[in-house]
């Protein structure tokens, strides 16, 4: 039962850095119902400007809060500079979605120039060797950092979408943008905050991503793919979906990988999306589409 437990922990620790990039995910599908491919590389750009402070002596207490806010302040520019401009000449979601991959291709090509391509490793205060005793089970201290960011991610977001006015003018917008345009919100200053809170997730999983892999310009695309399953697991328009659907998926990785062999931690994991998905189409927490006519 005790390694039963210990590698449920170990997957939800992981599925719990999936949530947080579900959760951004989420947040611009469910306001523009756009796919955003560029999710990861703006999580990559994020880490690296972290990377670069630290590297250079400077402190976490700096370099964390910058990296989160520089992968923000990306997103809002992008949603200003190239994606509201081709919503006002009416492009089409494909057309939307096509400008995400041009972004990713971009950052992409930005951070190998400035980087390299060589993979680095991530300075950080929490070791991913030391472990602590929390009841029958051992986590490292990177495990519990984990854990503990991604309840505060959540938390934050829950929060602010939940219980302040700028949640309730979001909500309003991702149900129907022109009711909210004809009542009068400035729906694209909102929109440009959702993508930029949406960046923050996923800047805040890269930083503790990256100390237990080697950091390259293409570091998260696996954790973005995981990500993307954890979403359309959960619901593409849920956002505790897209938390359920992380930590699902966490959890059936480790707990594959322990019993099944580590051939099928990734091969079980997506069974089991296919499992759920061939039940509830719409994903464990996503509501069936009506169309009238």
């Amino acid at each position: 039962m005790d390694r039963f437990l210990q590698y449920a922990a170990t997957g939800l620790s992981a599925g719990s850095l999936y949530a947080l990039v579900a959760l951004g995910l989420v947040l611009i599908y469910k306001s523009t119902r756009v796919l955003n491919f560029a999710h990861g590389e703006l999580a990559t750009l994020g880490t690296f400007a972290a990377f670069a402070l630290v590297s250079r002596g400077h402190s976490f207490l700096l370099a964390f809060p910058l990296a989160v806010l520089s992968g923000a302040a990306a997103a809002v520019l992008f949603y200003f500079g190239a994606l509201a401009p081709a919503q006002r000449r009416g492009a089409t979601l494909l057309g939307q979605v096509i400008l995400t991959i041009g972004l990713a291709l971009i950052v992409q090509g930005l951070v190998a120039f400035v980087f390299g391509t060589e993979p680095e490793r991530m300075p950080f205060p929490l070791s991913d060797s030391d472990s602590r005793p929390v009841g029958p089970i051992y986590l490292s201290e990177l495990s519990l950092g984990t854990l503990a960011a991604s309840l505060v991610g959540c938390g934050a977001l829950y929060l602010v979408v939940q219980r302040t006015r700028l949640g309730l003018a979001m909500r309003a917008v991702s149900e129907n943008l022109l009711a909210a345009q004809t009542l009068g919100l400035p729906t694209r200053r909102i929109l440009a905050l959702a993508w930029g809170a949406a960046a923050a997730l996923a800047v805040l999983a890269g930083l503790f991503l990256a100390p237990a892999l080697l950091l390259d310009p293409y570091f998260m695309l696996d954790p973005f793919l995981k990500g993307l399953a954890a979403a359309v697991l959960g619901g593409l328009g849920s956002l505790p979906g897209a938390v359920a659907g992380g930590l699902l998926l966490g959890t059936a990785e480790s707990l594959a990988g322990a019993y099944l062999g580590i051939a099928f931690k990734k091969t079980f994991a997506f069974l089991v999306i296919l499992a759920v998905l061939l039940l509830r189409p719409e994903g464990l927490f996503g509501r069936p589409f009506k169309e009238r006519i």
